[in-house]
């Protein structure tokens, strides 16, 4: 990569003053990747603010639309094959709103796109005229991805030292080739591996929010590169350290910090969680050039855990199913039995009563995120935490399945599964196509719940009202009393 860093480097001087936004519009680690460059610090003054775009739901893709400048936006298009719907969606919904602003010449001016030579999306490019058309390694799985083009193309054209942030990479390559417990990478894969073969399966994160992208970008690695063949570590991000009391003996912790981060009591918390017998590991970053070092840390981690697994930690087998399914029902076919089944009046409460210890509940929450929705669902989330002492996770949309929709499927049988949906509140319409975002959220959704059921996992299905907070709260609530009776 670093050969091409002059090239982008002058790319990047040439957009300075072109561009106010960067919007990177892609999907699984293509969107992660650029994720970890967009959430985790301040933006650098005088260069574009970043921003990524992954949801299909309709409230965020019209949000984004109407706060964007387009004659000061560039927009990145990510993806490896050019093959995800999701992905093909969203471009062609911003590049038929830039052309009616600017037209045709200007609104590929400001486009760059990431893929492979003779992808789909590299024939889009070129026929639409993109300012930019660089490569996406066809040998790298898309979740290796943040020091490829698709992490290095957003970085470079917001500010980021990218010429810097792969020397610090190289540095921890090297040292990933020395013996034994001099290998960094070796030694916290070895850790992870071993402990999840002894039961400890659940890799919780519990660093600052200035971090939590690289966070979610490591959870997506970590599901993909071990979630298979019935086996797989379990990554849990987002969920707010807890006593001694709401834990069972399967929790992994890793805390990843800024060397000049606030004191928030986490050091304080971890030490006693370590005093009653929780592995820790721990990482400090001097400044944020160190991602590049841990990033390659992690996903060399990742291949040794995968190794001492026996699975292959890189192929995601079980994902070709989930988009087939959203494609078999956008062109007309019914949802299969199964997602009226999960979404029956007892499912939610057979659910709760089938945790025991060892497993993990998972909310897929297919409404808008927001601030409003958010809280109620980490209360819910932490009411079953402390009801079944067991780890919880949570995300929205799609998402869901870019980041550990390869673990729910392929890996162990431990999750119980909650997708939470809504009606809503408009839709927006995508070109040339008979149905809108609104049908293709949908989709999405009735996707995933077939294909857990197609893999005999436990789901249910909770169809919220219009006033969804309330009930989510009522869930939780309902939670509460059940561990009261």
């Amino acid at each position: 990569m670093a050969e091409g860093i002059p090239a982008l480097q002058k790319l990047a001087a040439e957009l300075r003053a072109e561009a106010d936004r960067v919007v990177v519009v892609g999907a699984g680690g293509a969107a992660l990747s650029a994720e970890i460059f967009a959430g985790a610090f301040p933006p650098i003054a005088g260069f574009p603010r970043l921003s990524v775009l992954d949801s299909t739901e309709p409230s965020a893709v019209a949000a984004a639309a109407s706060e964007l400048d387009f004659g000061r936006t560039i927009f990145v298009v990510a993806s490896r094959t050019g093959s995800p719907l999701e992905t093909g969606l969203l471009f062609d919904y911003f590049w038929d709103a830039a052309v009616r602003r600017l037209g045709d010449e200007a609104a590929g001016r400001r486009l760059i796109v990431v893929t492979e030579e003779g992808s789909a999306f590299a024939t889009a490019a070129a026929k639409r005229g993109a300012r930019g058309l660089l490569p996406a390694d066809p040998g790298t799985p898309s979740v290796f991805g943040p020091l490829s083009n698709f992490g290095l193309v957003p970085a470079a054209l917001t500010g980021w030292d990218v010429g810097e942030l792969l020397e610090r990479a190289r540095a921890m390559a090297e040292a990933c080739r020395a013996p034994g417990a001099e290998n960094p990478g070796l030694l916290l894969g070895a850790a992870l591996g071993a402990e999840a073969l002894g039961g400890c399966d659940k890799l919780t994160f519990c660093g600052s929010a200035a971090l939590r992208p690289f966070e979610t970008w490591i959870e997506a690695l970590i599901a993909s590169a071990t979630g298979k063949e019935g086996k797989g570590i379990v990554p849990i991000g987002g969920e707010p350290l807890g006593g001694p009391e709401v834990y069972g003996s399967d929790r992994f912790f890793a805390r990843i910090e800024m060397a000049d981060a606030a004191d928030t009591g986490a050091d304080h918390r971890l030490a006693t969680l370590v005093e009653h017998g929780h592995p820790m590991a721990g990482f400090i970053l001097k400044d944020p050039l160190d991602l590049g070092a841990e990033i390659f840390r992690w996903q060399f981690a990742a291949a040794v855990a995968g190794q001492l697994l026996a699975v292959n930690p890189f192929d995601e087998p079980d994902l070709a199913d989930g988009r087939a399914r959203i494609s078999r029902i956008l062109s007309g076919s019914a949802a299969e039995a199964s997602v009226a089944e999960a979404a029956s009046a007892d499912a939610f409460p057979r659910l709760l009563a089938s945790i025991r210890s060892g497993d993990y509940f998972a909310i897929s929450a297919f409404l808008p995120q927001r601030p409003s929705i958010e809280g109620p669902l980490e209360a819910l989330r932490l009411a079953v935490r402390k009801a079944r002492r067991v780890a919880t996770t949570l995300g929205f949309g799609a998402r869901v399945e870019q980041v550990a929709g390869q673990l729910h499927k392929g890996g162990t049988a431990r999750g119980a599964f909650l997708q939470l949906t809504g009606a809503p509140a408009g839709d927006v319409a995508i070109p040339g196509r008979p149905w809108g975002f609104a049908t293709v959220f949908a989709a999405e959704s009735d996707a995933d719940l077939e294909g857990l059921a197609a893999r005999r996992r436990r789901a249910a299905r909770v169809h919220l009202g219009a006033d969804v907070e309330k009930e989510i709260m009522n869930l939780a609530a309902s939670v509460e009393r059940e561990a009261a009776a």
